[in-house]
């Protein structure tokens, strides 16, 4: 069973940065980031193919935040610049065992505990 270890949530000020990190047991053609916020729907971020597929962004966070790897230890991280109390949720780490970079929650194989991003004055 391919394990998932997500650390870096916490509770921060808006404009602050916070960075999300997620080890995977084995490595899994796609990782990506997802978010749930309170009375909203499970939220694409962003996803990367280690295979060459490239790094997919959803809309609603492109330039504020920044999907990185280190492929030697299966990690990947979310750094969040610029953050707003509308950041505020529950941030998953996914694996999807294809090499297409998908955007749907469905396509997932395999998902984190989740860790909280709280966005508060």
């Amino acid at each position: 069973q391919v394990q998932l270890v997500e650390s870096g949530g916490g509770a921060v000020q808006p404009g602050a940065s916070l960075t999300l990190s997620c080890t995977a047991s084995e490595s899994i053609p796609v990782m990506g980031w997802f978010r749930l916020a309170p009375g909203k729907r499970m939220e694409f971020i962003a996803a990367i193919s280690w295979r060459g597929g490239g790094t997919k962004y959803g809309d609603s966070e492109k330039g504020r935040f920044t999907l990185t790897t280190d492929t030697a230890m299966n990690t990947i991280y979310l750094q969040m610049n610029s953050l707003k109390p509308e950041d505020t949720a529950v941030y998953y780490c996914a694996l999807h065992r294809s090499f297409i970079v998908t955007m749907r929650q469905s396509d997932y194989d395999y998902w984190g505990l989740g860790t909280q991003v709280t966005v508060s004055s």
